[in-house]
């Protein structure tokens, strides 16, 4: 998702269209203007962003790029996975000693060509997950269909046909069900559904303003 033309030197890559939504909505609902100041891209897949990362460190025109993956089952493994690609593809960049839960970000140094580079592992740089894990702390804590939602899905008939590392994603989509435009977490976002003043989206935002702004 490109969001303006002035956004063409600053990127984020991310590992599928509900993160590309959701990021995009979130910062057009919770800081106007944000979501001008980038692009997003959509690049399928853990694997795909993995991908990206040596080309577009060393991209020329590029001031700022930033990469988002899902923690899945190891948050550690992930943020180093990204980080050994950054630095195979310029061994001047200087890799952060400490993983830190409001993000990575490393300084742009033009003497050696890199530009700002940052790192957000989903859900919140720390604990296993994915997007949904990070969307589970917007759900408001007195809305009377997520409980519904969650009784539902553990209601299931076991063995559940998901992995047991699943059951938050599961949860949010079985609630989104009966949202007004069901299975869309942006749209959930940008309608009210969710809420944007939680810690959690504070400090996802936080990092997106020191590394495009």
């Amino acid at each position: 998702m490109t969001t303006s033309s002035a956004a063409t030197s600053k990127l984020l890559v991310v590992e599928g269209a509900s993160d590309e939504h959701a990021v995009f909505h979130l910062c057009k609902r919770a800081q106007p203007g944000l979501e001008q100041s980038f692009s997003i891209r959509d690049a399928k897949s853990l694997q795909g962003v993995l991908n990206t990362v040596g080309v577009l460190v060393k991209q020329p025109g590029l001031t700022a790029v930033g990469f988002i993956v899902d923690a899945d089952t190891h948050a550690q493994n992930h943020w180093n996975a990204v980080l050994q690609r950054i630095i195979t593809a310029n061994s001047g960049i200087q890799p952060p000693q400490v993983f830190r839960s409001n993000g990575t970000i490393i300084a742009e140094n033009p003497n050696i060509g890199s530009p700002r580079i940052g790192i957000w592992v989903m859900p919140d740089n720390a604990t296993t997950g994915e997007l949904e894990d990070f969307v589970v702390q917007m759900v408001p804590s007195t809305d009377p269909v997520w409980p519904m939602a969650r009784a539902y899905i553990n209601g299931l008939p076991r063995p559940w046909k998901f992995a047991s590392n699943k059951i938050t994603k599961a949860e949010v989509h079985a609630w989104l069900s009966a949202s007004k435009h069901p299975g869309l977490i942006g749209l959930a976002i940008r309608d009210g559904d969710l809420v944007v003043n939680n810690p959690l989206c504070q400090r996802f935002l936080a990092w997106l303003n020191r590394l495009f702004n």
